[in-house]
C-alpha cells in the first residue's frame, strides 16, 4: 500500500452484514494510505463469457449495482463522498464488468436496503460483503468472490475480553455493537439465550446504521465489543488511530454478489469471476487490499453456508 492519503472511514462492517451508509469519521480516525496498484485497467472483455449474459443486457451494455460503501478494505470513499469509491469490492465488480463488456451503473445504498431492493428490480445485483447464509439463500442467489466472515474487536486496553470469542457466552454481561440488517445482528439475536442457559447476565446488542457510529461508540465506551467482518476488523486494527484490537475469527462465510432469486445473470458473473481468478487479476486485487488469505479457488453459485 502506498500513496494518497485518505480519511479512514470506519468499521462495523458487513460481510455478512453490516456496512451501510458511508461512514462518518469516528473519533480518533486519521489519515490512512490508499493502495495505488490498478489491476483492473488491463482487464479486457472475454467474448465467451460475455455471451452468457442475457441478450437484452448485452444490448443495453449496462448493469445496475447497488453498493454498500462504508469501510476499507471492502468499499469506502478514500477522498470524500464526491469522489469515486475504492476497495476490494469495487475493484472486483469493476473487473467483472470489463470481462463482460458492460458498464456498471453504481448506486451507493445503505446495506440493509440492498437485498430487499433486488426483488423489486431496482438493482441487477448488489455488493456489500454479503455473506451466504441459509436464511438468505431462501430469497437471494449468490455468486461468490471471497471468503470472509464474522469476528470481534475491542478497544485497546479492554480487559473484559482478552481472548478469541469462540462461544457467544463469552459476551454475557457485555454490550455488543454491530450493523443493522447484518448476519451479525441475526446471529446475536438468534443466540441471545446462551447467557440465560449459562446462568449469566445476557449481552445487550446495539445496532447502528452507519459504520462510523459503531466505532465511535466503542471508542467512547458506550459498547464493549464490535462484531463485524473479519477482514474489516483486521484492517481497522492495523490502523493505529482506530485504537482497536482484533480478537480473531468467529465464523467463516462465503461472500458473494447478491441477486434476486432466479436471476439470469448468475452464470455470466460466476464465469467472469473465474476468468479473473484464472488470469491472475483476482490475486492482484486481493494482494492490493491485503485480503489474500480470503481468496477462493473458484466462484460458486449458492454454496451451502459454512458449518
Amino acid at each position: 500500500m502506498a500513496a494518497t492519503i485518505a480519511l479512514l472511514p470506519v468499521l462495523t462492517l458487513t460481510a455478512c452484514g453490516a456496512g451501510g451508509a458511508s461512514g462518518t469519521t469516528p473519533a480518533g480516525a486519521q489519515a490512512s494510505p490508499t493502495p495505488t496498484d490498478d489491476p483492473v485497467t488491463a482487464v479486457r472483455k472475454v467474448d465467451s463469457v460475455a455471451a452468457l449474459l442475457p441478450a437484452d443486457v448485452r444490448k443495453a451494455g449496462t448493469l445496475r449495482v447497488g453498493s454498500s460503501i462504508g469501510f476499507p478494505p471492502g468499499a469506502y470513499y478514500p477522498n470524500g463522498q464526491d469522489k469515486p469509491p475504492a476497495g476490494q469490492d469495487i475493484d472486483i465488480a469493476d473487473a467483472v464488468a470489463k470481462v463482460l463488456g458492460v458498464k456498471l451503473e453504481r448506486q451507493d445504498a445503505s446495506f440493509e436496503t440492498i437485498l430487499p431492493a433486488l426483488g423489486s428490480g431496482k438493482y441487477d445485483f448488489g455488493t456489500g460483503n454479503f455473506g451466504v447464509t441459509i436464511e438468505r439463500l431462501k430469497t437471494i442467489d449468490f455468486v461468490t468472490y471471497i471468503n470472509d466472515g464474522q469476528g470481534f474487536a475491542v478497544k485497546k486496553g479492554n480487559t473484559a475480553l482478552k481472548t478469541k470469542v469462540t462461544d457467544l457466552a463469552k459476551l454475557c454481561g457485555l454490550t455488543v455493537g454491530t450493523g443493522a440488517g447484518t448476519t451479525f445482528e441475526a446471529t446475536l439475536t438468534a443466540q441471545k439465550g446462551v447467557c440465560a442457559k449459562a446462568g449469566k447476565k445476557p449481552y445487550d446488542v446495539k445496532v447502528y446504521s452507519e459504520n462510523g457510529a459503531t466505532l465511535t461508540a466503542l471508542q467512547q465506551g458506550r459498547i464493549d465489543v464490535i462484531m463485524s467482518t473479519i477482514n474489516g476488523l483486521r484492517y481497522q486494527a492495523a490502523q493505529p488511530a482506530s485504537g482497536t484490537a482484533f480478537l480473531g475469527e468467529y465464523h467463516r462465510l462465503d461472500v458473494g454478489f447478491a441477486f434476486k432469486k432466479g436471476s439470469p445473470l448468475t452464470r455470466a458473473l460466476q464465469a467472469a469471476v473465474n476468468e479473473l481468478i484464472k488470469d491472475g487479476t483476482y490475486a492482484r486485487i486481493l494482494k492490493k487490499w491485503g485480503t489474500s488469505p480470503s481468496a477462493i479457488e473458484t466462484s460458486r453459485i449458492n454454496p451451502p453456508e459454512h458449518t
